[in-house]
């Protein structure tokens, strides 16, 4: 391939800029497999039909590392003037100002962004349309040490939980070391009481299994104790796009995945990668889970009987 590749995507033509730039260097000791920016576009490219539904209306943070894993790292979340006018775009509020958002609606932003080397996409959990209102709630679960088998039985209290609290729950490997847990909401809380009640979950959980999760927010006061990490669900903050390529070596990607295959010991965080994760996607682990987004209050009404 030369130094730049004209794509047609849907009613588009995408331009690639050194589609044999490495972005995702093989291991030192010769191992693992290399991955270049032609690799991250013929990933997006295949993954949009399912990876769309999780991104339109939705304002997006951009993780660029325009050379790759070995150089530099850059948040972007306004959006460059020089991007086609073709690219949605959403102004949000903030403090002293607004941000013009991208937002990714179709198969030709998404290799667009490749092309950017955007390596991940960090998503609001509210759309467009009402931005102060999330229609997603996320547990995030970080572990203090590499643990997968801590994570899976913490997803598991997590399910337990939600389901006692009769809230639908799918989870998604993060692709780095630990699992998301998101629940589909109806959009009428707004972030403050989304993320009020998230702390509530948090909390019960941590009261039932004080020796093995924590709130806490200071690595140093957490122990061995995995974290429950409820602050994605604050008005601006971010969650990885169901997915997206982590910025790892070997190029995992935040999959998901159902709660069967989450038991399955061969499963860890980056068992999905830029290589197979669209066959992952391809059995649709969340069959139609998100469509009926639940109220908060009925839940509500059901942990509060629960403490007695």
């Amino acid at each position: 391939m030369g130094d730049t590749h004209t794509m047609r995507v849907g009613r588009r033509t995408v331009e690639i800029h050194r589609p044999d730039k490495v972005l995702f260097p093989a291991d030192e000791d010769g191992g693992g497999k290399e991955y270049t920016k032609g690799d991250l576009v013929a990933y997006h490219r295949a993954v949009a039909p399912f990876m769309l539904p999780h991104l339109r209306g939705r304002p997006l943070m951009l993780e660029r590392h325009p050379d790759g894993l070995d150089g530099p790292m850059f948040m972007q979340k306004n959006t460059p003037e020089h991007y086609p006018e073709w690219i949605e775009r959403v102004e949000v509020p903030k403090e002293g100002g607004t941000v013009v958002h991208p937002v990714c609606d179709d198969a030709a932003t998404l290799v667009y962004l490749a092309d950017q080397a955007c390596l991940t996409l960090h998503r609001w959990l509210s759309r467009t349309g009402d931005i102060d209102r999330p229609d997603r709630l996320v547990l995030d679960l970080d572990p203090s040490v590499d643990d997968f088998e801590q994570v899976r039985e913490a997803a598991r209290d997590v399910r337990d939980l939600l389901d006692a609290l009769k809230l639908p729950s799918v989870p998604m490997t993060t692709g780095s070391r630990g699992v998301h847990v998101v629940v589909p909401l109806n959009g009428h809380d707004d972030f403050d009481a989304v993320r009020d009640f998230a702390r509530e979950i948090a909390e019960e959980l941590v009261r039932a299994h004080p020796g093995r999760l924590t709130v806490e927010p200071r690595k140093k006061d957490r122990g061995d104790r995995l974290y429950l990490d409820i602050q994605r669900n604050a008005y601006a903050q971010t969650a990885v796009a169901p997915y997206t390529v982590r910025a790892r070596p070997g190029a995992p990607v935040a999959t998901p995945l159902t709660w069967e295959q989450l038991d399955d010991p061969a499963v860890d965080a980056r068992r999905w990668t830029l290589a197979d994760a669209v066959d992952q996607a391809r059995t649709d682990p969340w069959a139609g889970a998100l469509r009926r987004g639940r109220a908060l209050g009925p839940a509500r009404r059901r942990l509060t009987a629960l403490r007695g």
